[in-house]
């Protein structure tokens, strides 16, 4: 019998997802559907918060892949609740709602925005007001647990905010969601450059910065041999530079080795001994996963099918909170 609480966690359809996706979000995933009841949505709308990245000669193809790796990492539709953002109108509605009562000394102090300021590009609105409809996702469905990486915990802590100050105006009406944030595996970094966290709009334009699911063992092996390292040898969870401890920690996270045994194992070797091995066991991981991709991907009516009915099982529980807050508020006849 499943938990009374709510899990919610999303990923943005902006390309295919990466080994750092998996191990960060969707193996916590894993765990909770069997637990929790789960809402797990495919974020359109946040995609939109950076205009040059979207595009919509694409945008259906994205989404549909994102809903497709769910399915082929295990995330079981008869278990959880797999939807696309945009199907479910309340999210909009309650985002303007939060939106008037968020004051925006708030959005001003977080971090993704003010590095995105600072890097001289023009920031939308949406860039700004991000925070709030992310808030509003996880506040539609009575959240109680948000899986995510660490560098997302302010984005959890400003949505209790936001849902501490409506209750305080209108009365009890949101559930404060918290935060459960992965001893390890939070954060898995570029192949290219080890001080930058995985990420899909690097690997978009670079080669060789990340491990994509569904990237193919010529890809895989040009991308992991070519790994920045360091000229030591020295492998060591506790001495290796942040490259070689990168790859190590790619390699404990899908063999489930612990430290020691692995050190052992890599006593005396070269790193090209070490990408080899790694390689290995990241084609081992990837095969099933793609297998069970490739043959989803055929079938987009299946797909399409997955997301609708989701939408249509959690429409009621999201008009339900929507409900609750005009009435908070006073506006609902």
């Amino acid at each position: 019998m499943l938990s009374a609480k709510n899990v919610f966690s999303a990923i943005q359809p902006t390309g295919f997802l990466h080994i750092g996706n998996y191990i960060g979000a969707i193996r916590q995933w894993l765990k909770y559907q069997d637990v929790y009841r789960c809402y797990f949505c495919v974020v359109d709308l946040h995609s939109l918060s950076i205009p040059e990245n979207i595009e919509p000669k694409y945008f259906k193809q994205y989404i549909l892949q994102v809903i497709a790796l769910y399915l082929a990492c295990g995330i079981d539709p008869k278990k959880s609740f797999i939807f696309v953002q945009s199907l479910i109108q309340e999210h909009c509605e309650l985002f303007w709602i939060l939106n008037c009562i968020t004051p925006m000394g708030w959005l001003k102090r977080m971090t993704q925005y003010k590095k995105k300021s600072k890097s001289g590009k023009i920031t939308s609105a949406g860039l700004f007001n991000y925070p709030i409809l992310m808030a509003s996702d996880i506040l539609l469905y009575n959240t109680d647990i948000v899986p995510v990486g660490s560098d997302q915990k302010q984005h959890i802590e400003i949505a209790c905010n936001i849902a501490s100050r409506f209750n305080c105006f209108f009365g009890q009406t949101f559930n404060l969601p918290k935060a459960s944030i992965q001893s390890e595996g939070t954060f898995i970094m570029g192949l290219d450059n080890p001080s930058q966290k995985m990420s899909k709009n690097i690997g978009k334009k670079k080669s060789g910065h990340m491990i994509m699911l569904l990237d193919s063992e010529k890809v895989l092996k040009k991308t992991i041999m070519s790994a920045i390292t360091d000229s030591f040898n020295e492998i060591s969870f506790d001495k290796s530079s942040p490259g070689v401890l990168n790859l190590l920690n790619i390699y404990r996270l899908l063999s489930c080795r612990d430290k020691k045994s692995i050190e052992e194992e890599f006593s005396g070797k070269r790193y090209g001994y070490l990408k080899k091995v790694i390689l290995g066991v990241v084609l081992d991981f990837l095969r099933p996963i793609q297998k069970r991709y490739y043959k989803l991907i055929k079938n987009e009516d299946f797909l399409i099918k997955v997301s609708n009915d989701a939408a249509s099982k959690i429409r009621p529980i999201a008009r339900k909170t929507l409900i609750k807050v005009k009435k908070a508020l006073g506006i609902y006849i």
